[in-house]
């Protein structure tokens, strides 16, 4: 369980005072805190704070929570951002007016009281609180400058429930999936919507499951979700994949089935200025991975997962690891090579550090450490773009190097956007789009752009040209004419 360092909740009680919360409540506002905490760190739960607000009273309605703890939920959670975004009452200031107010003692009091007997008088009722519902595990707390907790190998499969059957079922489909070398977000993603699955069908035993379970359930996710044709399409795939190898089940044909309208849709394109304007908002390491994304067509997860031994700069080649295993070339962008070349001196300079530390290395795919042992701490596999903090592995104990985390580069660039005051809704995607658009529009064969994008089909490649004018004669004209 999440345990919140000391000064912080001392502010946080202070918060509480300020806003008139009783002394006999605060212990309830506590916990609920706590159990967010916990359930955004256990389901990696992401987006904005209403959004991640919204995500947890819903597992807490799912746990058939009554309206008032829901409403406490909500309160303690707000709170607490309130007290974490508000500047003229930011938290350093309100440990501080806490310190001030109560002499420091008495508050640190409060605080033990609250750690020692608040949880266990409000939490262990295992029939009314959601503590057993979500299966939280207990870890250290994340202190500025301590390693961060690994969670490069959790996939989401591996939480146990009520149903030793469907554990084990999802555990012969992770099986499945590493044995055919599929990506972890496959993992992770199949992982989640037979989870989806499972609840929707109440632990029904997945020896009776059939293929009318499964359409009530996409005609559930398109009716009644209103999802998108896309989101739909992956939980079929998803529940396709769990009934032929884990189930070992044939599926059957699907019909009746109520499909979600497939949406057309022009990709948001930048211009060159716009994107010169965003790139000026961004600092490091930051511009530099919008700048990869716009200068070399990339993904967002291909740029982040880039080594140093994937920049060839005498050649001016840099090769990218796509979907699927495939690999691929792209030009080095000239403009950027200066500011490519300074960082690769960065990446040397932290790997000497962490050598001399004595940290293990980097995570490695698949079984490479075991074929070469000394292969994670050679410089050559090192990531280009390198976590800031150590990661920590439970099962070993070890200090490991993670790559930049792509949330951190989500919410640079969307506070970007905003400070470049550009009207559209730009993501990291929104380059790889305006890549191929400028190509277009500079007259570059589209089985070119085809190659640097990595895409399989042509058919792909050929939406960028809806964002391209016609500047071609309308009228059709003989080649013999030319």
């Amino acid at each position: 369980m999440i345990q919140l360092p000391e000064s912080l909740l001392a502010g946080y009680l202070t918060h509480l005072n300020d806003h008139h919360v009783a002394v006999v409540g605060k212990a309830d506002y506590r916990k609920w805190l706590l159990y967010f905490l916990d359930f955004c760190e256990k389901y990696r739960v992401l987006g904005s704070e209403q959004e991640r607000l919204r995500l947890f009273l819903e597992k807490l309605k799912e746990k058939n929570q009554p309206d008032e703890e829901r409403n406490r939920a909500a309160r303690a959670v707000t709170l607490f951002f309130d007290m974490k975004n508000c500047p003229k009452c930011s938290i350093d200031q309100v440990i501080v007016r806490a310190e001030r107010q109560t002499g420091g003692k008495s508050r640190r009091d409060e605080v033990s009281q609250l750690q020692e007997g608040g949880w266990k008088d409000h939490g262990s009722d295992s029939n009314s609180g959601p503590q057993a519902n979500f299966q939280t595990q207990s870890h250290s707390p994340l202190q500025p400058g301590n390693p961060r907790v690994s969670q490069y190998s959790g996939q989401g499969y591996e939480v146990t429930s009520q149903s030793p059957e469907w554990d084990a079922a999802l555990e012969t489909m992770a099986a499945e999936i590493k044995v055919r070398h599929y990506s972890r977000k496959t993992l992770r993603t199949y992982a989640h919507w037979s989870r989806q699955f499972q609840r929707f069908l109440k632990d029904k035993a997945p020896a009776t499951l059939s293929t009318v379970d499964v359409k009530e359930y996409l005609t559930y996710l398109a009716v009644q979700c209103h999802v998108a044709a896309a989101t739909q399409n992956q939980a079929l795939n998803s529940l396709l994949f769990l009934f032929r190898h884990a189930l070992k089940v044939e599926f059957g044909e699907l019909r009746g089935v109520t499909r979600a309208k497939k949406s057309l849709y022009i990709p948001v394109v930048l211009s060159r200025e716009e994107i010169d304007a965003i790139l000026k908002q961004l600092s490091h390491p930051c511009d530099l991975v919008a700048g990869q994304l716009f200068g070399c067509g990339l993904r967002l997860f291909e740029c982040l997962q880039l080594r140093v031994r994937d920049f060839n700069f005498d050649a001016g080649l840099l090769t990218v690891h796509g979907k699927g295993k495939k690999d691929r070339t792209v030009p080095i962008p000239e403009a950027i090579t200066v500011e490519l070349k300074a960082q690769m001196k960065r990446v040397s300079m932290l790997h000497d550090q962490d050598l001399a530390a004595g940290y293990h290395g980097v995570f490695l795919d698949d079984a490479v450490e075991k074929k070469y042992p000394n292969a994670p701490r050679e410089f050559v596999h090192q990531w280009f773009l390198p976590q800031q903090s150590l990661t920590l592995v439970e099962e070993t104990h070890e200090l490991r190097r993670y790559h930049l985390h792509e949330t951190q580069f989500q919410e640079a660039l969307y506070h970007a956007v905003r400070r470049a005051k550009i009207p559209k809704r730009v993501t990291a995607h929104t380059f790889r789009h305006s890549f191929a658009t400028h190509l277009l529009q500079a007259n570059y064969d589209i089985r070119t752009i085809q190659m640097l994008l990595g895409h399989a089909s042509l058919t792909t490649t050929m939406i960028y040209t809806h964002c391209v004018p016609v500047r071609t004669v309308k009228e059709p004209k003989s080649p013999l004419d030319f």
